[in-house]
């Protein structure tokens, strides 16, 4: 039997982070992130469990019982960790035999661009400590979660720019790749993107930055709609693939478009990746991104709510995120039904 790689909105046990701290990119603004990770796990766990990595389990339970998070539903795990991006050092499920198997992948700080020692290991220390069940498999090769989007039933979407990135898997052309995904993750097809991306992006277009496989054969994705924004010609172009491409069934998928964020910038005028693509789908509810922009987070969330009919959904300030170039889903790795005790 081949392994399936669950679609995002299926059944989940729990929902993985891990804690900003001073030892990482946060140490600048930790008043600004912490408050925006206490609203992710707060909102989670009206839902589903969380299991969080701190290198001090005390001090990152402290911090969350004293903003009234629900301890009851949150398991902290004390290990080291580089950074906070569980999306793409987080294990994998795939469903085997219809039991759930655990991938842990190569995790090289996106194409060595980043210090990854520590976050490369939480897979296996969680697995150690106990905090996840399934049988833990080793893989040999670079891969990162963010990286993908599984529609559940064998389609993958994904970006040619980060997938063939010279420093991940040099030693595999893209026929290769897919055949990994194939044997790996149970895909049947593969959807390649080789457009959009988003200034001040570190992972070379994770796909979750730019289009979201949803129920019903539907595809949200980042549009831009201002012909004068340096990212219009890449996502007009990302646009018509989407429209090329076509639905397990044949027909083209439904697409619906994002509206387009206003820019924002560091303290040195670099641009910032903010996206509203960077959604998490939990039980019950979706966590939407949003970026102190009135009109277009409003139109974001209404547009996610489309995708999601029945779901609630929920907007969560992520302006710190974008910060250190990530977002919502970055930080964020579901763990399907059967992966926790």
């Amino acid at each position: 039997m081949n392994p399936r790689l669950p679609a995002e909105w299926e059944a989940q046990d729990g929902v993985l982070l891990a804690w900003p701290h001073e030892g990482t990119d946060w140490a600048y603004m930790m008043d600004d992130v912490r408050p925006v990770f206490v609203e992710i796990i707060r909102h989670i766990t009206r839902f589903e469990r969380v299991v969080l990595t701190a290198p001090n389990a005390a001090d990152a339970a402290g911090f969350l019982a004293a903003a009234g998070v629900d301890m009851t539903r949150v398991t902290v795990c004390e290990m080291p960790n580089n950074d906070t991006w569980a999306r793409d050092f987080g294990p994998l499920t795939v469903i085997y035999n219809n039991q759930p198997v655990l991938l842990d992948f190569g995790f090289n700080g996106w194409g060595l661009k980043f210090p990854a020692n520590h976050d490369n290991l939480i897979s296996k220390r969680l697995k150690d400590q106990g905090a996840l069940v399934p049988n833990l498999k080793t893989i040999g090769l670079i891969f990162e979660g963010g990286s993908i989007e599984s529609d559940g039933l064998g389609t993958i979407l994904t970006t040619s720019a980060c997938l063939l990135s010279p420093n991940r898997n040099p030693q595999l052309d893209r026929s290769e790749i897919e055949q990994a995904m194939a044997s790996m993750l149970g895909a049947r097809r593969v959807l390649w993107l080789n457009h959009g991306c988003l200034a001040g992006d570190d992972t070379d277009s994770h796909i979750d930055t730019l289009a979201r496989i949803c129920p019903d054969n539907a595809i949200v994705y980042q549009a831009c709609d201002n012909p004068l924004d340096e990212h219009y010609p890449e996502l007009k172009l990302m646009e018509e693939e989407l429209k090329a491409f076509r639905a397990p069934d044949g027909a083209p998928y439904r697409l619906l478009p994002l509206p387009w964020p206003k820019a924002r910038f560091d303290d040195q005028a670099r641009r910032l990746p903010a996206t509203y693509a960077n959604f998490l789908v939990i039980n019950g509810a979706v966590l939407a991104p949003t970026y102190g922009d009135p009109e277009n987070d409003v139109k974001a969330l209404a547009c996610i709510g489309q995708a999601f009919p029945g779901r609630e959904v929920i907007a969560i300030n992520c302006l710190p995120l974008i910060e250190q170039h990530g977002s919502l889903h970055c930080v964020t790795m579901q763990l399907p039904a059967g992966v926790l005790s």
